[in-house]
């Protein structure tokens, strides 16, 4: 399947948040992508100012 990870090459998991219902992850996620790309590269440097990959602290 070719979805949006392999179309960009996307390897690295360097932001994200959790919610309590589907619902409120779908809100936020159209909200986030409303946004300006200064706004999203804000909320990654808040979460994670170095970029490391958080792939494995989801464990």
């Amino acid at each position: 399947m070719n979805g949006f990870s392999k179309k960009y090459g996307c390897k690295v998991l360097v932001w994200y948040e959790l919610h309590e219902s589907m619902i409120e992850a779908i809100t936020r996620e159209k909200q986030i992508k409303a946004g300006s790309r200064a706004n999203k590269l804000a909320l990654i440097e808040g979460l994670n100012p170095a970029w490391k990959d958080l792939y494995d602290s989801l464990a």
